[in-house]
């Protein structure tokens, strides 16, 4: 399973999801599920239908003490996580997942995305 995890700010248009992802993509296997926090779902749904691709949704608990390489203060803040994106990615990946490399952010600087590969489910 290749999971890409997002973070963004609210009202982040299409396009600067497409872009992080497009990012952090690069030079590894294609994704086969998307992930973000829970009360972000419906923001990063249309993406996923344009892709054709399941989305899942990480609750506050799971993504809360998630370690990260990435510790954006607002996230921090939010989420109680260094890096929504980066923790999204690991945990809708299950145990044992890891992170592809860290997050990408997109040019406009309105959504972050992370790869993460975990065990088949």
């Amino acid at each position: 399973m290749i999971v890409a995890g997002f973070g963004f700010r609210a009202g982040a248009p299409l396009e600067s999801l497409r872009a992080a992802l497009t990012l952090a993509q690069q030079g590894h296997p294609a994704v086969t599920h998307l992930a973000t926090a829970q009360g972000k779902v419906a923001e990063l749904s249309p993406l996923a239908e344009a892709l054709g691709l399941p989305l899942r949704a990480v609750s506050s608990d799971a993504l809360s003490g998630v370690i990260t390489p990435t510790r954006s203060t607002p996230s921090l803040a939010a989420h109680a996580c260094g890096s929504v994106a980066e923790a999204s990615a690991l945990c809708a990946a299950g145990v044992g997942a890891r992170l592809l490399g860290p997050r990408h952010v997109s040019p406009d600087r309105m959504a972050t995305c992370a790869i993460a590969e975990g065990p088949q489910s």
